[in-house]
């Protein structure tokens, strides 16, 4: 796959610039015939960052997107003590460079808006601090927006904060939701696609250790009558029995050496725990029973990685083995039906009919036997955004989405493969593409 086989020193220095596209916005306030845009949020609102590429601090921030003439205007409202971070994430990374200039751009221009990538001006706004950042949003549409019969038909993300839309109507203005932000976020720019795969690339690292270290694992004969007779005893690596932790360990220690967080989300499960979706506990890792790692880390600009695997030390070929092939094919036959255009709904369909032409239930609600989720869902600056692959819609190229078909039994274990795979306008690409096999191998 296209660069898979660059350092990672390589693929830090090859990163393009991360800059966010405001038209699309523009374009959902024309179309609705409204008369601005506002977010409001903190430094954990992805809708906020991805639309600002401003990464701090947990206290409210507000975007005013307003179409004008002659040009379009972008304004955040801002803490005091974080404009220069603001001016510099906000307006300056947006600007465009003198290298980026074509011969036709080269000869100087009044136009504000030709200094921006996306033809939006932008501004900081830092004064007013002790007001709420909804009711600065409001002071800036009453300075930027002239109102028309005492109302204004304000967009927001479905996720505005309740007391910013309450601030924002008490000033006038009628709010309405848009998807537009959601719908850009989905369409992954070049910029964005750099950013995924170099923290897929860290997340495939951690896997490697994972695997490694099963591998490396010894199986410990069984003493009859001890305690949990029923269930062989741990393995043991390095001396010491191994648990979920110790793998967990191991793996976050490979994430936090590539440069990424493991953000609370590197997932381990062995036997019965590892039909736990989201398990983060510790549990002995046994010989023959299913051990599933996933793991997702967060990147330095946001973007996630996701990728899971499914091991078994020592088994005996019996459900786990099933499970794994039987997974391995969904798998396959999903990626089949992965291209533009494609409903993204027949992808979730293709894996749910193969899991079940090998006698598990495609349709298991949670806690139950079978197939118990999606077969995917978008992968952005939010671990689990759109599209989902069990949604309406079509695919497109520029979406990322996880792909992982999985088969649970609550008494027994689960299996679960999911790779990171970029819609491209020929069919797909796998993001840091990895081995695949139920028996660990030594990776590093």
């Amino acid at each position: 796959m296209s660069g898979d086989d660059a350092t990672p020193e390589a693929a830090e220095a090859d990163l393009r610039p991360l800059r966010t596209d405001l038209r699309p916005v523009v374009e959902a306030v024309r179309d609705a015939d409204a008369a601005a845009f506002v977010a409001v949020g903190d430094r954990f609102d992805d809708d906020l960052r991805y639309l600002t590429r401003f990464s701090g601090p947990d206290r409210p921030s507000a975007l005013v997107v307003v179409p004008d003439e002659p040009a379009d205007r972008a304004v955040l409202c801002a803490p005091a003590l974080f404009r220069e971070q603001t001016e510099r994430e906000f307006v300056a990374s947006a600007r465009v460079s003198t290298a980026e200039l074509t011969d036709d751009d080269a000869e100087p221009t009044d136009d504000a808006s030709a200094g921006f990538h996306d033809g939006v001006v932008r501004e900081v706004r830092t004064e007013d601090l002790g007001d709420h950042a909804g009711e600065r949003a409001a002071a800036v549409l009453g300075d930027l927006v002239s109102a028309e019969n005492g109302d204004r038909t304000v967009l927001t993300p479905a996720s505005v904060p309740h007391d910013a839309a309450v601030y924002l109507e008490r000033a006038g203005n009628d709010l309405a939701s848009t998807d537009a932000v959601a719908a850009a976020r989905a369409r992954k720019t070049p910029a964005e696609v750099d950013r995924l795969r170099r923290v897929q690339r860290a997340a495939v690292a951690g896997m490697a250790r994972a695997e490694s270290v099963l591998a490396e694992s010894e199986v410990v004969e069984a003493v009859d009558g001890g305690p949990e007779s029923s269930r062989p005893p741990p393995l043991r690596w390095e001396g010491e029995p191994l648990t979920t932790e110790r793998l967990r360990r191991e793996v976050n220690r490979v994430l936090a050496a590539r440069g990424v967080r493991d953000a609370g989300n590197t997932v381990i499960g062995a036997g019965p725990s590892a039909a736990d979706l989201h398990y983060v506990g510790n549990d002995p890792v046994r010989p023959g029973e299913t051990v599933l790692l996933d793991v997702s880390p967060r990147g330095p600009d946001g973007y996630y990685g996701d990728v899971t695997r499914t091991f078994v030390v020592d088994g005996d070929g019996g459900w786990e083995r099933r499970a794994y092939v039987a997974v391995e094919a969904a798998r396959e036959a999903a990626l089949d039906e992965v291209e533009p255009g494609v409903p993204a709904k027949t992808v979730h369909g293709e894996a749910a009919a193969e899991l079940a032409a090998y006698g598990f239930d495609p349709n298991g609600d949670e806690g139950e036997a079978g197939f118990t989720h999606g077969t995917g869902h978008g992968v952005g600056v939010s671990l689990h955004e759109g599209p989902s692959l069990s949604g309406a819609g079509e695919l497109r190229p520029g979406h990322v989405v996880t792909v992982e078909p999985g088969v649970y039994d609550p008494d027994v274990g689960g299996v679960r493969l999911e790779d990171l795979v970029l819609v491209t306008d020929e069919g797909y690409e796998i993001l840091a593409a990895y081995p695949f096999g139920i028996v660990p191998q030594a990776r590093e």
